[in-house]
């Protein structure tokens, strides 16, 4: 049996074992004895998602069983708002600008060396 949340109230949340058919009947605080309401608890990290992360979960669960095509106005917006974070400095992930560095180095012998790197990374 799945464990439900009720909310008395004057003795506030408690958990109760349950049904699924007995799920959605009030049941009785352990503490006073009277009928509560089955509440479901959210965690709080949903409330402190911003409008933006909100909104693209929703737009996932919302396509999650459709295809989703790009048109080319899609990919035309896209390169604009990635030239708009150029121009205003910000990193927009393309690594385009030179800000990022490789860590590429030579030895004196000729050999490629990646300082830093993992040992088991090859170079081609």
């Amino acid at each position: 049996m799945p464990v439900y949340d009720y909310k008395c109230a004057e003795h506030g949340l408690f958990h109760q074992l349950a049904t699924f058919e007995q799920s959605a009947e009030p049941q009785a605080c352990p503490s006073c004895g009277q009928l509560a309401a089955r509440v479901i608890v959210l965690p709080p990290e949903l409330k402190a998602l911003s409008r933006e992360n909100h909104a693209a979960h929703e737009r996932n669960e919302t396509s999650q069983h459709q295809p989703v095509f790009s048109t080319r106005e899609a990919r035309a917006e896209a390169r604009e708002r990635q030239a708009h974070a150029h121009r205003k400095g910000k990193p927009c992930g393309c690594h385009d600008g030179g800000r990022l560095r490789s860590a590429l180095m030579y030895t004196a012998d000729g050999k490629k060396m990646f300082p830093g790197m993992r040992p088991w990374m090859i170079s081609h």
